[in-house]
Protein backbone atom coordinates (compact mmCIF):
# COMPACT_ATOMS: atom_id res chain seq x y z
CA UNK A 1 0.00 0.00 0.00
CA UNK A 2 1.52 3.81 -1.04
CA UNK A 3 0.77 5.96 1.14
CA UNK A 4 0.62 10.17 -0.78
CA UNK A 5 3.22 12.45 0.71
CA UNK A 6 1.85 15.69 -0.35
CA UNK A 7 4.95 18.61 -1.24
CA UNK A 8 5.98 20.84 1.34
CA UNK A 9 4.33 24.13 0.94
CA UNK A 10 4.53 27.00 3.44
CA UNK A 11 1.01 26.62 4.74
CA UNK A 12 2.21 23.25 5.77
CA UNK A 13 5.52 24.29 7.80
CA UNK A 14 5.89 26.93 11.18
CA UNK A 15 5.92 30.29 10.77
CA UNK A 16 8.95 30.91 11.92
CA UNK A 17 10.58 28.14 9.42
CA UNK A 18 9.07 29.99 6.45
CA UNK A 19 12.22 32.14 5.42
CA UNK A 20 14.75 29.27 5.79
CA UNK A 21 11.79 27.32 3.68
CA UNK A 22 12.54 29.77 1.11
CA UNK A 23 15.56 30.13 1.31
CA UNK A 24 16.26 26.12 -0.05
CA UNK A 25 13.56 27.08 -2.06
CA UNK A 26 15.44 30.10 -3.80
CA UNK A 27 18.84 28.01 -3.45
CA UNK A 28 17.14 25.23 -5.13
CA UNK A 29 16.36 27.68 -7.62
CA UNK A 30 19.72 28.98 -8.17
CA UNK A 31 21.09 25.34 -8.70
CA UNK A 32 18.42 24.35 -11.61
CA UNK A 33 19.12 27.60 -13.00
CA UNK A 34 23.27 26.78 -13.45
CA UNK A 35 22.64 23.32 -14.98
CA UNK A 36 20.00 24.81 -17.41
CA UNK A 37 20.37 24.38 -21.18
CA UNK A 38 20.37 28.24 -21.66
CA UNK A 39 22.92 29.21 -18.78
CA UNK A 40 25.19 26.27 -20.18
CA UNK A 41 25.22 28.90 -22.78
CA UNK A 42 25.91 32.22 -21.62
CA UNK A 43 29.39 33.73 -21.27
CA UNK A 44 30.65 32.96 -17.85
CA UNK A 45 30.87 36.54 -16.95
CA UNK A 46 27.16 36.52 -17.25
CA UNK A 47 26.61 33.41 -15.15
CA UNK A 48 28.99 35.00 -12.47
CA UNK A 49 26.27 37.97 -12.85
CA UNK A 50 23.67 35.88 -12.74
CA UNK A 51 24.67 33.53 -9.85
CA UNK A 52 25.61 37.08 -7.83
CA UNK A 53 22.46 38.06 -7.83
CA UNK A 54 20.12 34.95 -7.04
CA UNK A 55 23.10 33.92 -4.45
CA UNK A 56 22.35 37.54 -2.58
CA UNK A 57 18.19 36.68 -1.92
CA UNK A 58 19.45 33.27 -0.63
CA UNK A 59 21.66 35.04 1.52
CA UNK A 60 19.00 37.25 2.42
CA UNK A 61 16.08 34.84 3.08
CA UNK A 62 18.99 33.05 5.71
CA UNK A 63 19.65 36.21 7.58
CA UNK A 64 15.35 36.54 7.67
CA UNK A 65 15.48 33.12 9.28
CA UNK A 66 17.77 33.67 11.57
CA UNK A 67 15.95 37.10 13.00
CA UNK A 68 12.27 34.81 12.92
CA UNK A 69 14.46 32.09 14.74
CA UNK A 70 15.49 34.23 17.89
CA UNK A 71 11.52 35.15 18.96
CA UNK A 72 10.25 38.44 19.68
CA UNK A 73 12.13 39.82 22.55
CA UNK A 74 9.39 38.64 24.71
CA UNK A 75 10.42 38.72 28.45
CA UNK A 76 8.03 38.32 30.29
CA UNK A 77 4.38 40.47 31.30
CA UNK A 78 5.60 43.27 32.16
CA UNK A 79 9.06 45.52 32.21
CA UNK A 80 10.63 47.95 35.03
CA UNK A 81 11.62 50.94 33.52
CA UNK A 82 14.14 53.43 35.47
CA UNK A 83 13.19 57.01 35.84
CA UNK A 84 15.17 58.08 38.22
CA UNK A 85 16.95 57.15 41.48
CA UNK A 86 14.27 55.89 43.15
CA UNK A 87 11.27 56.27 40.66
CA UNK A 88 11.05 52.84 38.88
CA UNK A 89 7.47 52.59 36.47
CA UNK A 90 6.18 49.40 34.83
CA UNK A 91 5.50 48.91 31.54
CA UNK A 92 2.33 46.35 31.21
CA UNK A 93 1.10 47.08 27.73
CA UNK A 94 2.94 44.84 25.53
CA UNK A 95 2.50 44.93 21.50
CA UNK A 96 3.91 43.43 18.71
CA UNK A 97 5.82 46.09 16.51
CA UNK A 98 7.62 45.56 12.85
CA UNK A 99 11.08 47.23 11.86
CA UNK A 100 12.71 47.08 8.56
CA UNK A 101 16.37 46.95 8.38
CA UNK A 102 18.84 47.81 5.34
CA UNK A 103 21.15 44.82 5.49
CA UNK A 104 24.30 43.82 3.15
CA UNK A 105 22.02 41.45 1.69
CA UNK A 106 18.65 43.50 1.24
CA UNK A 107 15.63 44.58 3.68
CA UNK A 108 14.83 42.06 6.16
CA UNK A 109 11.95 42.51 8.44
CA UNK A 110 12.14 42.60 12.20
CA UNK A 111 8.88 41.77 14.37
CA UNK A 112 9.94 42.15 18.15
CA UNK A 113 7.87 42.69 21.59
CA UNK A 114 7.05 46.33 22.79
CA UNK A 115 6.57 47.05 25.83
CA UNK A 116 5.00 50.52 26.79
CA UNK A 117 1.92 52.15 27.55
CA UNK A 118 0.20 55.44 27.27
CA UNK A 119 2.38 58.37 26.86
CA UNK A 120 5.32 56.40 26.91
CA UNK A 121 7.96 55.55 24.01
CA UNK A 122 8.02 51.43 23.77
CA UNK A 123 10.62 49.80 25.12
CA UNK A 124 11.54 46.60 22.53
CA UNK A 125 14.11 44.19 24.10
CA UNK A 126 14.65 42.75 20.55
CA UNK A 127 16.23 45.00 19.98
CA UNK A 128 18.59 45.48 22.14
CA UNK A 129 19.58 41.66 21.73
CA UNK A 130 19.99 41.96 17.98
CA UNK A 131 21.92 45.23 18.70
CA UNK A 132 20.52 47.03 16.14
CA UNK A 133 21.47 50.72 15.17
CA UNK A 134 18.91 53.69 15.33
CA UNK A 135 19.18 54.02 11.26
CA UNK A 136 17.35 51.51 8.88
CA UNK A 137 20.58 50.72 8.23
CA UNK A 138 22.78 47.56 9.52
CA UNK A 139 25.95 48.64 11.54
CA UNK A 140 27.59 46.22 8.46
CA UNK A 141 26.33 47.93 5.54
CA UNK A 142 27.42 51.37 7.47
CA UNK A 143 30.90 49.99 8.00
CA UNK A 144 30.72 49.25 4.41
CA UNK A 145 29.36 52.26 3.31
CA UNK A 146 31.47 54.37 5.74
CA UNK A 147 34.65 52.81 4.44
CA UNK A 148 34.03 53.28 1.05
CA UNK A 149 33.22 57.23 1.59
CA UNK A 150 36.71 57.35 3.29
CA UNK A 151 38.74 55.92 0.10
CA UNK A 152 36.85 57.86 -2.67
CA UNK A 153 33.88 60.46 -2.77
CA UNK A 154 30.23 60.22 -1.77
CA UNK A 155 28.67 59.11 -5.47
CA UNK A 156 31.67 56.66 -5.79
CA UNK A 157 30.39 54.52 -2.31
CA UNK A 158 27.11 54.87 -3.52
CA UNK A 159 27.91 53.15 -6.86
CA UNK A 160 30.57 50.75 -5.20
CA UNK A 161 27.69 49.70 -3.14
CA UNK A 162 25.27 49.06 -5.47
CA UNK A 163 27.37 47.87 -7.90
CA UNK A 164 28.36 45.08 -5.31
CA UNK A 165 24.93 44.51 -3.37
CA UNK A 166 22.72 45.59 -5.46
CA UNK A 167 20.76 48.51 -3.05
CA UNK A 168 20.56 51.58 -3.89
CA UNK A 169 21.13 54.29 -0.99
CA UNK A 170 21.12 58.27 -1.00
CA UNK A 171 23.98 60.25 -0.92
CA UNK A 172 22.56 61.61 1.60
CA UNK A 173 22.41 58.97 4.09
CA UNK A 174 26.42 57.91 3.46
CA UNK A 175 27.16 61.17 4.24
CA UNK A 176 25.04 61.38 7.87
CA UNK A 177 26.31 57.92 8.39
CA UNK A 178 29.67 59.29 8.59
CA UNK A 179 28.70 62.25 10.24
CA UNK A 180 27.84 59.75 13.02
CA UNK A 181 30.06 57.31 12.49
CA UNK A 182 33.00 60.04 13.65
CA UNK A 183 31.10 60.87 16.95
CA UNK A 184 33.39 58.74 19.30
CA UNK A 185 36.94 59.99 17.70
CA UNK A 186 38.14 61.58 20.46
CA UNK A 187 37.10 59.13 22.78
CA UNK A 188 38.87 55.98 21.09
CA UNK A 189 42.18 57.47 21.31
CA UNK A 190 41.38 58.36 24.76
CA UNK A 191 41.15 54.84 25.90
CA UNK A 192 44.00 53.38 23.36
CA UNK A 193 46.18 51.48 24.44
CA UNK A 194 49.98 52.62 23.32
CA UNK A 195 52.07 49.94 21.85
CA UNK A 196 54.50 48.65 24.10
CA UNK A 197 58.27 50.24 24.48
CA UNK A 198 59.86 47.36 24.02
CA UNK A 199 58.87 47.00 20.83
CA UNK A 200 59.31 50.29 18.97
CA UNK A 201 62.08 52.55 18.29
CA UNK A 202 64.33 54.61 20.62
CA UNK A 203 63.62 58.07 18.51
CA UNK A 204 59.71 59.56 19.33
CA UNK A 205 58.86 61.98 16.83
CA UNK A 206 55.82 64.58 15.91
CA UNK A 207 55.41 66.63 13.83
CA UNK A 208 52.65 69.61 12.88
CA UNK A 209 51.69 71.51 9.82
CA UNK A 210 48.61 73.18 7.97
CA UNK A 211 46.65 72.38 4.88
CA UNK A 212 43.86 74.01 2.95
CA UNK A 213 40.78 72.28 2.67
CA UNK A 214 38.26 74.17 0.21
CA UNK A 215 34.83 75.16 1.75
CA UNK A 216 31.17 75.84 0.59
CA UNK A 217 30.41 79.24 -0.03
CA UNK A 218 28.37 79.43 3.42
CA UNK A 219 31.85 78.89 4.98
CA UNK A 220 34.31 80.98 2.75
CA UNK A 221 31.76 84.15 2.21
CA UNK A 222 32.37 84.81 5.97
CA UNK A 223 33.76 88.82 6.42
CA UNK A 224 37.00 89.01 7.90
CA UNK A 225 38.59 91.75 8.87
CA UNK A 226 41.96 90.30 8.22
CA UNK A 227 42.93 86.72 6.72
CA UNK A 228 45.23 84.31 9.17
CA UNK A 229 48.68 83.31 7.90
CA UNK A 230 48.33 80.69 5.19
CA UNK A 231 45.16 81.30 4.43
CA UNK A 232 43.02 82.74 1.32
CA UNK A 233 40.71 84.95 1.22
CA UNK A 234 37.30 82.99 -0.08
CA UNK A 235 39.02 79.64 -1.05
CA UNK A 236 40.20 78.03 1.44
CA UNK A 237 40.02 77.33 5.70
CA UNK A 238 43.12 75.99 7.43
CA UNK A 239 43.04 72.55 8.96
CA UNK A 240 46.13 71.59 11.26
CA UNK A 241 47.69 68.03 10.31
CA UNK A 242 49.79 66.25 13.18
CA UNK A 243 51.15 63.15 12.97
CA UNK A 244 53.34 61.35 15.78
CA UNK A 245 55.33 57.60 15.00
CA UNK A 246 58.38 55.80 16.68
CA UNK A 247 61.46 54.94 15.00
CA UNK A 248 64.81 53.46 15.03
CA UNK A 249 67.65 55.30 14.61
CA UNK A 250 68.76 55.75 10.78
CA UNK A 251 72.80 57.30 10.70
CA UNK A 252 74.45 58.79 7.98
CA UNK A 253 77.04 61.20 6.90
CA UNK A 254 76.32 65.52 6.01
CA UNK A 255 77.82 63.67 2.37
CA UNK A 256 75.84 60.91 1.73
CA UNK A 257 72.25 63.28 2.57
CA UNK A 258 74.08 65.65 -0.03
CA UNK A 259 74.49 62.70 -2.53
CA UNK A 260 70.76 61.54 -1.58
CA UNK A 261 68.97 65.07 -2.49
CA UNK A 262 71.26 66.06 -5.48
CA UNK A 263 72.21 62.59 -7.37
CA UNK A 264 69.89 59.93 -6.03
CA UNK A 265 69.71 56.75 -7.16
CA UNK A 266 67.21 54.98 -9.27
CA UNK A 267 65.00 52.62 -7.50
CA UNK A 268 65.13 48.99 -7.66
CA UNK A 269 62.14 46.65 -7.55
CA UNK A 270 62.77 44.44 -4.44
CA UNK A 271 65.65 46.10 -3.45
CA UNK A 272 65.18 47.22 0.39
CA UNK A 273 66.25 50.55 1.58
CA UNK A 274 68.71 51.25 4.76
CA UNK A 275 66.10 53.87 5.45
CA UNK A 276 64.15 53.24 8.49
CA UNK A 277 60.13 53.46 8.78
CA UNK A 278 57.90 54.86 10.61
CA UNK A 279 56.35 52.60 13.46
CA UNK A 280 52.50 52.44 14.43
CA UNK A 281 52.55 55.87 12.57
CA UNK A 282 49.22 57.72 14.00
CA UNK A 283 47.57 61.06 11.81
CA UNK A 284 44.85 63.49 12.36
CA UNK A 285 43.69 66.48 11.65
CA UNK A 286 41.37 69.32 12.63
CA UNK A 287 39.95 72.37 10.97
CA UNK A 288 37.76 73.49 14.48
CA UNK A 289 40.26 72.68 16.87
CA UNK A 290 43.03 75.33 16.53
CA UNK A 291 46.74 74.56 17.02
CA UNK A 292 46.60 74.67 20.56
CA UNK A 293 43.99 71.89 21.21
CA UNK A 294 45.82 69.72 18.26
CA UNK A 295 49.47 70.62 19.70
CA UNK A 296 48.60 69.39 23.31
CA UNK A 297 46.81 66.57 21.89
CA UNK A 298 50.19 65.79 20.45
CA UNK A 299 51.82 66.18 23.40
CA UNK A 300 49.34 63.71 25.13
CA UNK A 301 50.38 61.22 22.44
CA UNK A 302 53.99 61.64 23.35
CA UNK A 303 53.33 61.26 26.80
CA UNK A 304 51.10 58.12 26.39
CA UNK A 305 53.72 56.46 24.20
CA UNK A 306 56.55 57.60 26.27
CA UNK A 307 55.41 57.90 30.41
CA UNK A 308 59.06 57.16 31.72
CA UNK A 309 60.76 59.41 29.48
CA UNK A 310 63.18 56.54 27.81
CA UNK A 311 63.05 58.02 24.47
CA UNK A 312 64.70 60.77 22.54
CA UNK A 313 61.41 63.36 21.32
CA UNK A 314 61.47 64.71 18.65
CA UNK A 315 59.54 67.63 16.75
CA UNK A 316 60.52 68.43 12.60
CA UNK A 317 58.80 72.13 12.24
CA UNK A 318 59.43 74.59 9.09
CA UNK A 319 60.82 77.23 11.22
CA UNK A 320 57.27 78.89 12.13
CA UNK A 321 58.12 80.76 15.32
CA UNK A 322 55.01 81.11 17.10
CA UNK A 323 54.51 77.34 16.46
CA UNK A 324 57.48 76.60 17.67
CA UNK A 325 57.01 78.41 20.78
CA UNK A 326 53.45 76.45 21.55
CA UNK A 327 55.30 73.13 20.94
CA UNK A 328 58.07 74.06 23.36
CA UNK A 329 55.62 75.53 25.87
CA UNK A 330 53.06 72.28 25.58
CA UNK A 331 55.86 69.74 25.33
CA UNK A 332 58.55 70.81 26.76
CA UNK A 333 61.75 68.26 26.96
CA UNK A 334 61.81 67.85 23.06
CA UNK A 335 64.33 68.72 20.06
CA UNK A 336 63.11 70.91 17.95
CA UNK A 337 64.53 70.13 14.02
CA UNK A 338 63.95 73.07 11.64
CA UNK A 339 63.03 70.75 8.21
CA UNK A 340 65.89 70.51 5.77
CA UNK A 341 63.39 70.68 2.81
CA UNK A 342 62.51 74.27 4.09
CA UNK A 343 66.25 75.32 4.53
CA UNK A 344 66.75 73.84 0.70
CA UNK A 345 64.06 75.91 0.25
CA UNK A 346 65.27 79.37 1.10
CA UNK A 347 68.97 77.75 -0.46
CA UNK A 348 67.28 78.00 -3.09
CA UNK A 349 65.63 81.49 -3.34
CA UNK A 350 68.47 83.24 -2.25
CA UNK A 351 70.96 81.52 -5.58
CA UNK A 352 69.10 83.40 -7.98
CA UNK A 353 70.02 87.05 -6.41
CA UNK A 354 74.11 85.58 -7.24
CA UNK A 355 73.11 83.32 -10.17
CA UNK A 356 71.36 82.87 -13.22
CA UNK A 357 68.23 80.89 -12.68
CA UNK A 358 68.95 76.96 -13.95
CA UNK A 359 72.45 77.74 -14.61
CA UNK A 360 75.17 74.92 -13.12
CA UNK A 361 76.74 77.46 -10.93
CA UNK A 362 73.52 77.87 -9.08
CA UNK A 363 72.69 74.51 -8.38
CA UNK A 364 76.58 73.75 -7.16
CA UNK A 365 76.47 76.51 -5.23
CA UNK A 366 73.01 75.41 -3.28
CA UNK A 367 74.51 71.89 -3.21
CA UNK A 368 78.16 73.36 -1.13
CA UNK A 369 76.08 75.65 1.24
CA UNK A 370 73.65 72.62 1.96
CA UNK A 371 76.81 70.35 2.99
CA UNK A 372 78.01 73.28 5.15
CA UNK A 373 74.85 73.47 6.31
CA UNK A 374 74.84 69.85 7.73
CA UNK A 375 77.90 69.90 8.78
CA UNK A 376 76.90 72.27 11.43
CA UNK A 377 78.54 75.67 9.89
CA UNK A 378 75.40 77.50 10.13
CA UNK A 379 77.06 80.70 11.12
CA UNK A 380 79.45 80.81 8.16
CA UNK A 381 76.70 79.96 5.42
CA UNK A 382 75.22 83.17 7.01
CA UNK A 383 78.34 85.05 6.45
CA UNK A 384 79.10 84.11 3.04
CA UNK A 385 75.49 85.64 2.36
CA UNK A 386 76.27 88.63 3.53
CA UNK A 387 79.64 88.80 1.91
CA UNK A 388 78.52 87.68 -1.07
CA UNK A 389 75.44 90.32 -1.36
CA UNK A 390 77.66 93.51 -0.28
CA UNK A 391 81.20 92.49 -2.32
CA UNK A 392 78.72 92.14 -5.34
CA UNK A 393 76.71 95.16 -4.47
CA UNK A 394 73.52 93.94 -4.61
CA UNK A 395 70.36 96.03 -4.03
CA UNK A 396 66.89 96.62 -4.00
CA UNK A 397 64.84 93.08 -4.10
CA UNK A 398 67.95 91.16 -4.25
CA UNK A 399 69.20 92.58 -0.96
CA UNK A 400 66.21 91.76 0.85
CA UNK A 401 65.79 88.57 -0.29
CA UNK A 402 69.29 88.00 0.95
CA UNK A 403 68.70 89.55 4.32
CA UNK A 404 65.46 87.69 4.90
CA UNK A 405 67.01 84.02 4.34
CA UNK A 406 70.01 85.04 6.41
CA UNK A 407 67.61 86.12 9.32
CA UNK A 408 65.50 83.11 8.75
CA UNK A 409 69.08 81.11 9.38
CA UNK A 410 70.11 83.02 12.48
CA UNK A 411 66.39 83.07 14.11
CA UNK A 412 66.65 78.88 13.70
CA UNK A 413 69.66 78.22 14.24
CA UNK A 414 69.72 76.26 17.50
CA UNK A 415 66.89 73.91 15.55
CA UNK A 416 69.79 73.68 12.92
CA UNK A 417 72.38 71.30 14.23
CA UNK A 418 72.19 68.63 11.69
CA UNK A 419 75.80 67.46 12.61
CA UNK A 420 74.32 66.40 15.84
CA UNK A 421 71.32 65.17 14.77
CA UNK A 422 72.89 62.79 11.99
CA UNK A 423 75.15 61.58 14.40
CA UNK A 424 71.91 60.52 17.01
CA UNK A 425 69.88 59.00 13.89
CA UNK A 426 67.10 61.57 13.87
CA UNK A 427 64.87 62.62 11.21
CA UNK A 428 66.11 66.07 10.21
CA UNK A 429 62.77 66.32 7.20
CA UNK A 430 59.17 66.22 7.92
CA UNK A 431 58.47 63.43 5.22
CA UNK A 432 55.88 62.32 7.71
CA UNK A 433 53.60 65.43 7.98
CA UNK A 434 53.44 66.34 4.70
CA UNK A 435 52.78 62.89 3.34
CA UNK A 436 50.34 63.28 6.28
CA UNK A 437 49.05 66.52 4.30
CA UNK A 438 48.32 64.33 1.25
CA UNK A 439 47.15 61.37 2.36
CA UNK A 440 44.35 62.59 4.34
CA UNK A 441 43.17 66.23 3.02
CA UNK A 442 44.83 66.39 -0.67
CA UNK A 443 43.98 62.81 -1.78
CA UNK A 444 40.26 63.02 -0.46
CA UNK A 445 39.10 66.61 -0.22
CA UNK A 446 40.88 68.16 -2.68
CA UNK A 447 39.91 67.30 -5.72
CA UNK A 448 38.17 68.95 -8.77
CA UNK A 449 34.76 70.67 -7.68
CA UNK A 450 34.76 69.33 -4.34
CA UNK A 451 33.64 71.86 -1.47
CA UNK A 452 32.99 71.02 1.99
CA UNK A 453 31.07 72.60 5.15
CA UNK A 454 33.12 72.50 8.53
CA UNK A 455 30.98 69.65 10.35
CA UNK A 456 31.12 67.24 6.98
CA UNK A 457 34.94 68.07 6.38
CA UNK A 458 35.43 67.83 10.76
CA UNK A 459 34.30 64.40 10.47
CA UNK A 460 35.98 63.19 7.11
CA UNK A 461 39.42 64.16 8.79
CA UNK A 462 38.44 62.12 11.22
CA UNK A 463 37.47 58.81 9.95
CA UNK A 464 40.48 59.13 6.89
CA UNK A 465 42.78 59.57 9.80
CA UNK A 466 41.48 56.39 12.03
CA UNK A 467 41.55 54.35 8.26
CA UNK A 468 44.85 55.58 7.81
CA UNK A 469 45.93 55.19 11.08
CA UNK A 470 44.74 51.48 10.56
CA UNK A 471 42.99 51.78 13.04
CA UNK A 472 39.41 51.36 11.69
CA UNK A 473 38.25 47.79 11.98
CA UNK A 474 38.80 48.29 15.90
CA UNK A 475 37.42 51.78 16.17
CA UNK A 476 34.15 50.63 14.35
CA UNK A 477 33.94 47.92 17.03
CA UNK A 478 34.53 50.52 19.74
CA UNK A 479 32.03 52.99 17.98
CA UNK A 480 29.18 50.55 18.24
CA UNK A 481 29.84 49.64 22.14
CA UNK A 482 29.36 53.32 22.16
CA UNK A 483 26.29 53.70 20.28
CA UNK A 484 25.03 51.10 21.99
CA UNK A 485 25.27 52.31 25.22
CA UNK A 486 23.74 55.68 23.65
CA UNK A 487 20.72 53.97 22.50
CA UNK A 488 20.61 50.78 25.31
CA UNK A 489 21.83 51.94 28.70
CA UNK A 490 22.55 49.33 30.57
CA UNK A 491 20.44 48.79 33.87
CA UNK A 492 17.17 51.19 32.25
CA UNK A 493 15.39 48.10 32.36
CA UNK A 494 14.36 44.96 33.94
CA UNK A 495 11.43 42.13 33.70
CA UNK A 496 8.98 42.80 36.07
CA UNK A 497 8.78 40.46 39.06
CA UNK A 498 5.40 41.01 40.02
CA UNK A 499 3.05 42.82 37.80
CA UNK A 500 0.78 45.19 39.44
CA UNK A 501 -2.68 46.28 38.12
CA UNK A 502 -3.39 49.82 37.94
Amino acid sequence: MRIAIAPLSEETIPARSISLFRAKREFKSLEEWMFEEETIGLPLHEVERGQMQKMQEVMRLMLQAHIDARGSGDVGKALEVVKGEEDVESYTHKRVHTRHQQTVFGEVTIHRRGYGGRGKTSIHPKDEFLQLPDRSFSYELQRRLAKASIQGPFDEAVERIKDDRGITIPKRSVEEILREASADFDDFYRQRIPPSNTNTGAILVGSIDCKGIPMVKEEIAKQRVRQKKGEKAGKKKMAVVATVFTQKPYYRTPEEVVESIFHPKPKIAGRQENRQKPEYKRVWASLSKGKEKVISEVAQELENRDPNKEKITVAVTDGERALQRRVKAQIGSIILILDLFHVLEKLWKVVYVFYQEGSPDAEEWVKKQTLRILQGKVSQVIKGIHQSATKRRIRGNKCKTANDVCRYFYHNRFHMRYDEYLKQGLPIASGSVEGACKNLVKDRMERSGMRWTEDMAEAMLKMRAIYLSGDFEDYWSFHIERDQGRLHPKGRWSPAQVVVQK
